[in-house]
């Protein structure tokens, strides 16, 4: 019997366990939650600063759970840009402006990656696969790398299109609905189809790559 722990094999609950598992989740949510329930009930000033809180709150959470501290950062870090962003304009709404934009940008990197027949996640998986296979011309690898960025780029567009809309039908508590139910599940389903793609990529690049002589092993 092997020494090594075993490996689980679901690979939804794997996926999970890299986007920072159901804390993550927590993490991703819990401001956006906080933020819009403060806004029904107080003034923007009240609301902004119980939104930093709570970002507060969850950073020292992360560090007393040994969690790293740029990772740990990250999640503050959005919550202060956003809250900064809605004390300067004054507009509560613009507390998700800066994830409608990011989602639109990474819609444009990832459909025009599709466009010029170079899908991001090929480019990506290549990159850290030292950067010099010809995994375009597998058709099989090329497919899969297409259908796994198309799956990322349909997230992307998604998120911008239905939050841009109720971002522009000034609906604050349904942009927060929109923000917790297109976050980490479309997040997760993304990257299993994504990591079925790097699988099959490397699975054809040790099919075409010969074995090396016995005696180099």
């Amino acid at each position: 019997m092997s020494s090594t722990p075993e490996r689980r094999e679901d690979g939804k609950q794997t996926v999970l366990d890299q986007l920072g598992g159901p804390l993550g989740f927590v993490y991703s949510t819990v401001p956006v939650v906080v933020f819009v329930a403060a806004n029904a009930f107080l003034s923007l000033p009240l609301t902004i600063g119980i939104a930093l809180g709570t970002g507060l709150a969850l950073l020292v959470f992360r560090l007393w759970r040994g969690e790293r501290l740029l990772s740990a950062l990250g999640s503050v870090i959005g919550v202060a840009v956003a809250a900064g962003i809605v004390a300067w304009t004054g507009s509560a709404r613009d507390f998700f402006v800066l994830g409608i934009w990011a989602s639109l940008a990474g819609f444009v990197v990832t459909a025009g990656s599709l466009l010029v027949r170079r899908p991001l996640t090929g480019v990506v998986w290549n990159a850290v696969h030292g950067g010099h296979h010809p995994w375009r011309a597998d058709r099989a690898v090329l497919r899969a790398n297409d259908l796994a960025t198309l799956a990322a780029a349909l997230v992307f567009g998604a998120r911008f299109v239905i939050q841009q809309w109720l971002y522009l039908a000034e609906s604050t508590g349904g942009l927060g609905i929109a923000r917790v139910a297109m976050g980490t599940p479309l997040t997760v389903l993304a990257a299993l189809v994504v990591v079925w793609a790097f699988r099959l990529s490397t699975k054809h690049l040790r099919a075409a790559t010969p074995a090396p002589p016995a005696g180099d092993r």
